[in-house]
């Protein structure tokens, strides 16, 4: 069997897309090409893999008329004959798509070829490259229920099949959990309240977040492990170390943690960006949240995520135009002052969860290519 694997960007797009083929690699001994751009992240990432990529020349449509409109429509003309060069040559089975900019040429091109097509929706609201390609692609996979209704003109397509990432985090043992918190300098009996500000940082959670420091220490309920992201890190630990606040103080501070599932799965409150992937892994494992979405996104897609969530009782939305130091630590101390809510909570995130994804994703493109 051999699969084309399209995706790009950022890792929101290329990590589900390495997990869809790492699984077929695995069940079905699938060949795998994975197609990309040479400018996007999955140039770095996708050869440390291990798969096979080759890149294509196209580049994002801007929303607004300028000097470089006529470059990119130049741009796609010409990744749509690499793309179809590349699939000729291949000859896949099926070509898999899991959004950002690059997917559009190759998927088209295989539905011009007559190659079965699926694609992959990680956020709840559409980005506009699945919405275009919605019309062409064969299957639809959405990670959330909440996307169903945005496909409302090609409903019979789409499958809630759920975010690739959320099967693996689900693999994760009590033991993994408590040497990482373990590691961390944790308590693994102690109730945990992890931050996570992404890998480079978000400064008004930053500065939130420094300015409630007292108030964390001033309790005892539960301790608390700031990732601030690389850039901030040196700031926060000298803050820290100023004034006096830390392990002893039950707060923890770390630049980045390389290995999240396990900490994730020990967690009783996240707070963070609305990422698709960080919403998949937390319902997946009934993880209650915080969720301040991130305004500098393509289609303020992050937050209709939080709002899906916080509709749903799965967690709180803050706006991070509304987020205040008090406003955080209130939300944080309601929820762990109160069991019964973080319990219903934690029980409405793990509703929403769907820890098969990659069994549904599989059955789904299996069923295409029979």
């Amino acid at each position: 069997m051999k699969i084309v694997v399209t995706g790009g960007g950022t890792g929101g797009h290329i990590y589900p897309a390495l997990a869809i083929a790492r699984y077929f690699s695995e069940v079905e001994q699938a060949e795998i090409l994975y197609i990309g751009t040479e400018r996007g992240l999955e140039s770095d990432i996708v050869p440390r893999s291990g798969f096979a990529f080759r890149t294509i020349e196209v580049s994002g449509l801007k929303r607004s008329l300028s000097s470089d409109t006529l470059k990119t429509f130049a741009r796609l003309g010409k990744g749509l004959l690499q793309a179809r060069r590349i699939l000729k040559e291949y000859q896949p089975d099926v070509v898999i798509g899991c959004g950002g900019y690059v997917v559009a040429p190759v998927v088209f091109m295989a539905k011009m070829l007559a190659i079965p097509t699926y694609i992959h929706e990680m956020d709840v609201f559409p980005g506009l490259t699945n919405r275009s390609l919605s019309r062409f692609a064969d299957r639809i996979g959405v990670s959330f229920e909440g996307s169903v209704n945005y496909f409302s003109n090609v409903k019979h397509k789409v499958v809630v099949a759920g975010n690739p990432r959320a099967s693996e985090v689900v693999k994760v043992t009590p033991d993994e959990t408590r040497q990482v918190k373990q590691e961390l300098g944790l308590d693994p009996e102690k109730k945990t309240v992890v931050i996570v500000s992404g890998s480079r940082g978000a400064k008004p959670i930053n500065d939130a977040v420094l300015s409630m420091l007292e108030s964390v220490s001033n309790q005892r309920r539960f301790q608390l492990l700031y990732i601030t992201g690389q850039i901030h890190y040196e700031d926060v630990a000298g803050q820290l170390k100023r004034t006096g606040f830390g392990p002893q103080s039950g707060i923890f501070v770390q630049p980045f943690v390389y290995n999240m599932p396990p900490l994730l799965a020990g967690s009783d409150l996240l707070v963070s960006r609305a990422g698709a992937t960080t919403i998949a892994e937390a319902t997946a494992l009934g993880v209650p949240g915080i969720y301040i979405p991130s305004p500098y996104v393509t289609n303020n897609h992050q937050e209709y995520n939080a709002r899906w969530l916080a509709d749903a009782g799965a967690g709180v939305m803050i706006r991070e135009s509304e987020l205040t130091p008090g406003l955080l630590f209130q939300a944080i101390q309601r929820l762990m002052e109160s069991p019964s809510d973080l319990r219903k909570m934690k029980e409405r995130s793990k509703a929403l969860g769907l820890p098969e994804a990659m069994s549904n994703i599989h059955r789904t493109i299996m069923e295409l290519v029979k």
